[in-house]
This record gives C-alpha cells, structure tokens and sequence, in this order.
C-alpha cells in the first residue's frame, strides 16, 4: 500500500457502494488515506482512484483474503465495519438457512474477522477507533426479518463486548444504528427486483448514504478521550422498525 506517510489511516469495509462509498468520500475529505475494501473490484477501484486512496479488492468472509489485507497495512487508525447486508423476507417458519448462513457470515464473522486482524495496528496507533454500522435491526424486530436482526443483535453483542474489553487501551468504539436509508440493501434483500426494493421507501423519505457517512465522519473527528458509544439514525418519517409514514403517491 501506498500513501502518505503522514496521513492517518481508515479502512473501510464495503467501500464499492452505498454508505461504504460515502464514508470513504468523507473521510478523505478530512484528510485520511482511505483504504476501501470491496469484493466488486472495478467498483471499489473506481471509488479509491477517485478520493487518491487505496483499493484492496476482499471478501470479509474470507478469512485468508482478511488476512492479507492486515499484512499489507502498515498503519491503520480508524476501521470502518460497514459490509453486510440481508437476504430474504421470510417468517421462520420458512426462513432459508443459506440466507442466514450469508447473514451471519458477512455481517457477524465478517465483522470479528476484519476487527481482529487490524486490532494490533488499531491499538498501536495510539488513538484507534472502530466504528460499526449495524442498524436498528440490532435491538428491534419485525416480522419477516428474523435472519437480519438475530445477525445485527450479535454483530451489536460483538461490538459492545470489545467496548468493555479495550478498556484502557487508547481504542474507541462507536456503533452506528441506521433506520431506513436508500442504498442497495433492499436490492441485495429481495435479489435484484428493482420494483420490490423500491416499494419499500415508496410514500417516504429515506436517509441517504451520505447522512451515514457525514456521523461516521464526526465520529471520526473527536478528541482521542471523547468515545461516541452508539449513535441511532432514523429518518424523520419512521419511528420503529414497523412504523413509519406512507403519503400517498405525489405528494
């Protein structure tokens, strides 16, 4: 990897699209050397040639391409977990296992796997933080969603605990808890039918991936002794999970 010496170090996990492109976008605006991890590599490429930043094309379920990265990586100050994602809307009764194997492997394992290969080079850094984009799945629930929210509950479980287990060491920890924000997540859910995805933020207005990335880049921009625990984000016209506004269409 290449990049200014002198420039703190950002990794961002998921960077080729949605709040992972926008986060990597702020946060070389603030003057990181942003390294955007993605599996989609012309994407992700393209994202780190234009903020002059690092692309490394990896799958965080893939435990020997997370520890490639870690080795490549001299220096690394903030770590960005936003790859994850859901598939599939179906009641227990009829959930798919290969859904919720996807589920847990990208949003949870993915999640330890990357944390824990840049943990070192977080702690070394002397001022660390690890910000983690879970959602509001990680403390609600709703019916249909049963593989998406058990996974954000312990990828939140995971991200509190280490809060407690650094303690003392020069690491902050911020969780980010998203409500409804228009990104591919509805796409990948309901595997590619443009129309479904859609209709979900029909009659709405949605967070864009931008107000994600502008919090992650407050966060970002603390004092060493300032630690932003958790941060919830829901758009103006949703007030849970299950309840939100829906004006009828024109309006």
């Amino acid at each position: 990897m290449t990049s200014d010496s002198q420039k703190r170090v950002a990794v961002v996990t998921g960077a080729s699209a949605g709040i992972g492109e926008a986060t990597a976008k702020t946060l070389a605006a603030q003057g990181f050397h942003v390294v955007a991890v993605a599996r989609r590599a012309e994407r992700v490429t393209a994202v780190a040639d234009e903020i002059g930043g690092t692309a490394v094309v990896a799958d965080v379920t893939d435990e020997s391409a997370v520890d490639a990265l870690a080795r490549q990586l001299h220096r690394v100050d903030v770590l960005v977990n936003n790859a994850g994602g859901a598939k599939g809307l179906e009641p227990v009764a009829e959930a798919d296992v290969e859904h919720w194997r996807w589920m847990w492997e990208t949003n949870v394992l993915g999640t330890l796997r990357v944390t824990r290969a840049l943990l070192p080079k977080l702690i070394a850094s002397g001022d660390g933080l690890i910000v983690t984009v879970t959602s509001i799945a990680a403390f609600e629930i709703y019916d249909g969603g049963s593989g998406y929210t058990a996974a954000k509950h312990a990828q939140s479980a995971l991200h509190r605990t280490l809060r407690g287990e650094l303690l003392g060491k020069p690491v902050r920890l911020t969780e980010i808890a998203p409500g409804m924000v228009h990104t591919e997540f509805s796409l990948v859910r309901f595997d590619g039918d443009r129309q479904r995805a859609d209709a979900v933020y029909a009659g709405m207005t949605p967070l864009t991936a931008t107000d994600i990335a502008e919090v992650i880049g407050f966060v970002a921009t603390r004092p060493p002794h300032v630690n932003v625990d958790q941060i919830v984000i829901r758009p103006r016209d949703q007030a849970t999970a299950t309840r939100r506004v829906t004006r009828p269409a024109g309006r």
